[in-house]
């Protein structure tokens, strides 16, 4: 199909980016690597009429050591992610689940801001940032702010980031020694998942990311509580779905969804426990 007519221009920076969508208001959206907004746009779901362009914005790309977590630039590929040294250091899960979006094609153009910021609840990165821990920044015309991943998705494709803001970094928490696995379950090997988990588990701690399992990416945090109250893996587990609401489709039921859930959730932990 075709989109309906837009008008587009190109920001060099993120300062530039933030006066255009100021000027253009909320009929603008930005654009990345254009893997989510562009089929929207095709199908007219979403019918902007200004494009802007910040996927060519060099400053924020980039994978840098800051301590106690990892920054990653927004404009950062996908593929990036996917073959850092320093993220297979430090963040494996992470640079594993950027590894199992789409294809090699999509991964050289998709962006971790991008993924983030659309806040589909199919994507693999925002559950396994949310699994992780992550803090997101967000620069607007008063400021740059930082969310908590937990505090970012609100509903269906909407987040607390602003429409006069642009997602610039996303700090990851290193995850010193914690096993991790990253598990997904889809038809075939370039789809979006029918269900996915991205887990983690050092000592008492642990964080499980659900994909696909409600309007917005899912912290299982009751699989979490009962492992740290003693709960053996497979119990723990079984409590994955609670708290989810998972839709019906040509995919799975809701019932199959749920099911999932708890047999990919468990054998996440599984292997998050033997790392």
């Amino acid at each position: 199909m075709i989109p309906a007519a837009f008008d587009y221009v190109r920001a060099e920076s993120a300062e530039e980016a933030i006066s255009l969508i100021g000027q253009h208001g909320d009929e603008a959206k930005f654009i990345a690597g254009g893997h989510s907004l562009l089929p929207m746009m095709k199908l007219r779901l979403a019918q902007p009429s200004v494009v802007i362009d910040i996927g060519r914005i060099s400053d924020l790309s980039y994978i840098r050591d800051a301590g106690d977590h990892v920054a990653i630039g927004a404009m950062t590929r996908h593929m990036d992610v996917e073959t850092s040294e320093l993220l297979h250091e430090h963040v494996p899960l992470l640079a594993h689940a950027a590894g199992h979006v789409g294809d090699p094609q999509v991964r050289h153009r998709g962006t971790l801001g991008g993924t983030i910021a659309h806040a589909d609840p199919a994507s693999d990165l925002p559950a396994t940032t949310l699994a992780l821990g992550a803090t997101y920044v967000a620069q607007g015309p008063n400021g740059t702010r930082e969310i908590a991943a937990s505090d970012f998705y609100r509903t269906f494709f909407e987040s607390a980031r602003e429409p006069d803001e642009v997602l610039t970094e996303v700090r990851v928490p290193k995850m010193n020694g914690a096993g991790w696995s990253f598990q997904k379950f889809n038809r075939r090997a370039q789809d979006w998942a029918i269900v996915g988990v991205a887990a983690w588990r050092r000592n008492g701690d642990s964080g499980i990311g659900l994909v696909n399992m409600g309007s917005v990416p899912i912290l299982a945090s009751g699989v979490s509580s009962a492992l740290a109250s003693g709960a053996s893996i497979e119990d723990a587990a079984a409590q994955a779905a609670e708290g989810c609401d998972p839709t019906a489709d040509l995919n799975a039921s809701i019932e199959y969804r749920e099911h999932l859930a708890r047999v990919l959730t468990r054998r996440a932990l599984e292997e998050a426990s033997a790392g």
